[in-house]
């Protein structure tokens, strides 16, 4: 691979990990050599050997920068990516970018405003001709800085929804859905954001908590204005608008009013009262305003009473007389904007007596999920999707265990959603995105056309036509994703090799926008869901436990955790701190703070890795499948029986690759696997923990000692080499480029090899019964180690000091210690004796090891016995008197019946430990000073 020359094999492996310069160059060698690209004639649909393995990237906004939240997502898809190329399969990463229509349509607005010009002033060809220029010059922006975090992307097949081939595809969608009767345009109450000046989708227009008022407002009767109905409202600003007032048919209160009518206070307008079950008698005074134009619910019972529909609010929400409104806007308060017009009525009220009571009321109201401006409900032609025919296979499919959600809590959430599904409002009024296919003729007033290709002019008559002004939603391209970019509608190799894709990596707050309609989609025009298990990240939030963003101005720059400390440690940092579905919590006032996890790891693992290459030479290493198994040491049996037990840990926490050949997953496996923070750990403790801390350590006397033998350092020098290559191969898909320069430096390295696309470790076969005894063996050893450690740190004996110590063993454990006596010896730095017997006398430690092993050792001229057993001795006597209060407390039944449960509960918990404590003491006691 081309490195600099601190990455090459060939020199010195530099004291210091230099990410900055060995990161680029590591991408760029992956690049050239066309790692991540993907040969549709490989998979096993279409005849080759390896069988497809797809995730497409959810396409960030062309106006994106990348963040953390990128940082986390994108990082999760690529270790699930390089885990399945490394382990054989034909392995494709979609990336792509989404042209998102009301985002960069406010972005380029925003541009133009600070030249003192609209959209209007420009036109619809130039404003859209000046929309494409701002992304053609920003908008890759984000995919250049995906690489920088090690991204492996096919990035020949970038995509982008707003392309001729993609754009093809959602006019293919839209003309087939119109055919099936599930497009249609309607005149309904739709979410109107007054800034964007579009309408939304429901799940566009998301709920938030608020502190509002409820305003409690008379009518008085046309007939008898001396008797009044009240009605409560948080919009008094829509009464305006109103066109009737409704009661429950049940409720004998208002039975005699129903079909009288009352007067619209302020206008003075007479509205009847209707009776209908929509109406809740048991909720405030029974008696609700119905102002259709402006209310989904009230539109609704408009159309069954066949009520007017006054529009009283401009799309910017400004009060006036928009439709059918005449009269019902009186100045002063005509050109007044939704809030002081609100003002201005409870002003009038209650001037005229008819505001009876204000009152707090909190309450959702639902704001524009791209600039949070509160949505009005606004009545508007539209056009929609019928949902529910789509939902209905999309259920079945998931009962049928064709998809898993993972983490399991939102499974039960995706299942509520489609079994609640409402139409879909796929029109926005914008001038940026898919144009809707639609054409009309003035001329003769025909049908609308609805066509695949452009319409010149009307079929029928022949006269000029126009298209529909607006476009389609954004999510309505990026729904066809997984099949729009893989060359669908056309029955390409990419569809066939590549279609259905596996996994969807994504946050939980698209689950409605994205993922369940990118199913319906895969269901409706291909026949088959898009993937088979959708992963659903946690979010990234600061110490306060927000949600990073730009506008609370909490964010971290991952490209600036990079140029510190380079992307493996923002990767480690984040996939080891995941939990399944869990928040990832970092301080962006603390960088080092945040990502001291990932560099100390980092910083370790280079250092185990020039430790260990440097202890192994340069020359030629013999393959582990010619070392003759019985020169295999019980260090050796031991690390390879850890090195199996980690493969089969990783394998376990990433789980099942894919459903069975039925394309559907088994009820045990349905919310396993992805475990990625468990697959972290596990490849970790075997790189750092047993590898480096234990094997290493073991076999520097065979490797450099004087009594080390030719043939006892190939083989150690065979089983540390692959023990290492596998850790690589292990860690490579969380930390890939240090793994990648580590592993380029261990000796037999082919020119052009890549850890890239080496193959995953599986495990071994072979004599395990012998294996598991030899390693039963060196677990032993380990424990006598351990326990040495331990007992000079208990007794603060300087690092530097050697000890004496006995080790006392049964026949077949004192055969083992014999042979490993120098080996306990040089990692305890202890002078090793072993016998059957413990030797008499006091003064000395002693700890049980297991299997009928004790050590024993003498601490005298060591540690001054005499004063360690009288602090011993004060601190066990001290127990005692605490813990004979602590047993009277809990022998006292008034405490124990009068105080709270948590605290008797804690209190035996604290009696259980003491217990436990006070046992050690003595034995401590006993041991070496011969007393109780």
């Amino acid at each position: 691979m081309t490195a600099p020359t601190d990455t090459t094999g060939a020199s010195p492996i530099p004291p210091i990990y230099n990410a900055a310069a060995t990161e680029p160059a590591v991408y760029a060698a992956w690049e050239e050599a066309g790692v991540f690209a993907a040969r549709p004639e490989d998979s096993a649909r279409l005849g080759g050997p390896r069988p497809p393995f797809t995730i497409v990237i959810p396409p960030p906004n062309v106006t994106a920068v990348l963040h953390m939240g990128h940082g986390l997502n994108n990082s999760v898809q690529d270790v699930i990516v390089r885990w399945r190329r490394m382990a054989g399969d034909e392995t494709l990463w979609v990336p792509g970018t989404d042209h998102a229509g009301i985002a960069t349509q406010n972005v380029v607005e925003k541009q133009i405003a600070r030249e003192g010009l609209t959209r209007y002033d420009l036109g619809r060809e130039a404003f859209v001709e000046r929309t494409v220029k701002f992304v053609e010059e920003t908008g890759g922006a984000i995919l250049q800085q995906l690489r920088a975090i090690g991204c492996s992307c096919d990035w020949t097949r970038t995509a982008y929804t707003l392309s001729p081939e993609l754009s093809r595809a959602v006019r293919e969608a839209f003309v087939r859905l119109w055919e099936r009767g599930l497009v249609y345009k309607g005149h309904r109450v739709i979410h109107w954001c007054p800034r964007c000046m579009t309408s939304l989708s429901d799940e566009e227009a998301e709920f938030h908590d608020a502190q509002g008022k409820l305003y409690h407002i008379s009518y008085p009767l046309q007939d008898d204005p001396t008797r009044s109905v009240t009605v409560a409202t948080t919009r008094p600003e829509t009464m305006l608008g109103d066109v009737a007032v409704a009661v429950n048919p049940s409720d004998d209160r208002y039975r005699d009013l129903v079909g009288t009518y009352v007067l619209l206070p302020i206008v003075n307008i007479p509205i009847p009262v209707v009776a209908d079950e929509y109406t809740d008698p048991t909720f405030g005074t029974g008696v609700v305003k119905i102002t259709p134009a402006h209310d989904a619910n009230d539109f609704e019972v408009g159309r069954r009473h066949g009520l007017p529909q006054p529009i009283v609010m401009t799309a910017e929400a400004i009060m006036d007389e928009v439709s059918d409104a005449a009269g019902r806007v009186p100045d002063g308060i005509r050109g007044l904007d939704r809030d002081a017009a609100r003002e201005r009525i409870v002003e009038l009220l209650r001037e005229a007596g008819r505001l009876e009571k204000v009152e707090n009321h909190p309450h959702a109201v639902r704001k524009c999920y791209r600039c949070e401006t509160v949505v009005e409900p606004r009545l508007s032609d539209q056009w929609f999707v019928r949902m529910a025919p789509l939902a209905e296979p999309a259920l079945a499919a998931h009962r049928r265990g064709e998809t898993r959600v993972l983490p399991e809590r939102w499974d039960a959430v995706y299942v509520n959603w489609l079994e609640g599904i409402r139409d879909w409002n796929i029109s926005r009024q914008l001038w940026w995105g898919h144009r809707i296919p639609v054409w009309y003729c003035d001329a003769c007033g025909g049908e609308p056309i609805v066509s695949r290709a452009d319409v010149a002019s009307c079929p029928t008559c022949g006269g000029t036509v126009r298209q529909d002004e607006d476009v389609l939603d954004t999510w309505f391209s990026s729904w066809l994703w997984p099949l729009s970019t893989l060359g669908w509608p056309d029955e390409t190799p990419d569809l066939e090799a590549f279609y259905p894709t596996d996994v969807l990596v994504t946050a939980p707050e698209i689950l409605f926008f994205w993922v369940a309609r990118m199913i319906m989609a895969g269901l409706e025009f291909k026949g088959r869901v898009p993937f088979h298990t959708v992963y659903l990240t946690g979010t990234v939030r600061d110490t306060q436990h927000r949600k990073m963003s730009k506008s609370l101005g909490n964010g971290i720059d991952p490209l600036d955790v990079v140029a510190l400390y380079g992307a493996d440690a923002l990767r480690w940092t984040v996939i080891a701190g995941l939990g399944l579905g869990a928040d990832v919590i970092l301080d962006n006032r603390d960088l080092e703070k945040s990502f001291a996890a990932g560099r100390n790891f980092c910083t370790k693992l280079w250092n185990i890795g020039r430790f260990l290459l440097t202890n192994v030479g340069d020359e030629p290493v013999r393959p582990l499948a010619d070392v003759d198994r019985s020169r295999l040491t019980r260090a050796d049996r031991w690390i390879l029986a850890r090195l199996d037990m980690a493969v089969a840990e990783c394998d376990g926490a990433l789980g099942p690759a894919r459903p069975d050949a039925s394309h559907r997953w088994a009820s045990a496996e349905r919310f396993v696997g992805l475990r990625l923070n468990e697959y972290a750990e596990a490849a970790r403790r075997f790189a750092w923990n047993e590898l480096a801390d234990w094997y290493v350590e073991s076999t520097k006397g065979r490797l450099a000692g004087p009594d080390a033998t030719p043939e006892d350092r190939e083989v150690a020098r065979a089983v540390l080499t692959h023990c290492f290559d596998q850790a690589m191969r292990l860690l490579h898909p969380i930390v890939p480029f240090i793994t990648e320069s580590l592993w380029q430096r261990i000796p037999g390295r082919v020119e052009g090899e890549l850890l890239a696309r080496a193959a995953w470790p599986h495990l071994r076969t072979g004599d395990a019964g012998a294996t598991d005894a030899r390693v039963a063996e060196f677990e032993i050893v380990r424990a006598a180690v351990e326990g040495l450690r331990r007992t000079r740190s208990e007794y603060v004996i300087a690092p530097s000091a050697w000890i004496d110590a006995v080790i006392v063993a049964g026949d077949d454990a004192r055969a083992v210690f014999e042979q490993e006596a120098a080996l306990v010896g040089r990692l305890a730095r202890a002078r090793l004796t072993v016998a059957p017997s413990a030797p008499a006398g006091g003064g000395a430690a002693h700890v049980v090891i297991g299997r009928g092993v004790e050590l024993v050792v003498p601490l005298g001229g060591i540690v001054d016995v005499e004063k360690e057993c009288a602090k011993l001795g004060k601190e066990l006597a001290d127990l005692d008197k605490q813990l004979g209060a602590l047993r009277g407390r809990l022998s006292n039944e008034r405490f124990v019946s009068g105080a709270p449960a948590d605290v008797v509960e804690k209190e035996r918990v604290k009696e259980r430990d003491w217990t436990e404590r006070r046992a050690q003491l003595a034995a401590k006691l006993s041991a070496l000073c011969g007393a109780q």
